[in-house]
């Protein structure tokens, strides 16, 4: 006989994955946690859902709580169900994800279970608590694909970015399975004439100064809306 109670006994968690680039790295961000279980373990932000609580709103406030980033763009990539990935019983997670410029937010989380945030290197981003490793190469492997078929440096390059940084972020998603050759990322990424050459160079460089370049937003929005093909 069916019986709805044993059936309501699974809890719901959202888990955040944010990448970030900086200074030629892919990087990601973490909490430290502060309450058990895996107390003082690095993991990905992430908490309880509400009972009369959304999916994205839920994913919206527990960021917030414990990273202090707001109005940030999440999408929500899959859920991972595993029936013991959770010590305390039955918890589902439903996994986001998203791209930001680091420089444009100031880390400084509001609840217990957060005692640090921070920017860590993905090659450095292991050992990390419940199967949030798993979920952190879910979410990855999403990324790589994306690249390919969407343009991605508008989140996470600075307004003003040379050829060179461009390239920087691409390799640093698609390594190690792609090394880029220069010469053809440049032709292909010049030929689709979603960049603006701004007439201008970078200022105090110990090497030659390169030409600075930002992105056409019209240009770029129609990118990301109707897709395109960015195998190099």
């Amino acid at each position: 006989m069916f019986n709805f109670e044993d059936y309501a006994k699974s809890a719901f968690t959202v888990d955040n994955i944010i990448f970030g680039f900086d200074q030629g790295e892919l990087k990601i961000l973490l909490i430290k946690r502060g309450e058990p279980p895996y107390t003082n373990q690095w993991a990905l932000p992430g908490n309880f859902v509400y009972p009369n609580e959304d999916l994205d709103a839920a994913a919206e406030r527990v960021l917030g709580e414990l990273t202090g980033l707001k109005d940030v763009y999440l999408e929500q990539v899959r859920t991972f169900g595993e029936v013991n990935r959770h010590p305390l019983g039955r918890v589902i997670t439903v996994a986001y994800y998203s791209l930001v410029k680091i420089k444009g937010y100031n880390l400084k989380g509001t609840s217990p279970l957060s005692q640090k945030a921070k920017w860590v290197s993905i090659e450095n981003a292991t050992n990390l608590a419940f199967d949030h490793d798993q979920i952190f190469e879910a979410c990855f492997r999403r990324l790589k694909r994306r690249v390919r078929t969407r343009p991605l440096g508008f989140e996470l390059l600075p307004r003003k970015f040379t050829l060179t940084e461009l390239q920087q972020l691409y390799e640093a998603i698609l390594q190690p399975e792609k090394k880029i050759d220069k010469r053809n990322f440049r032709k292909k990424i010049l030929s689709m004439k979603i960049l603006v050459d701004l007439n201008e160079a970078q200022e105090g460089v110990a090497h030659r100064p390169a030409k600075l370049y930002k992105f056409d937003k019209k240009k770029y929005e129609k990118f990301v809306a109707e897709g395109f093909n960015f195998e190099i």
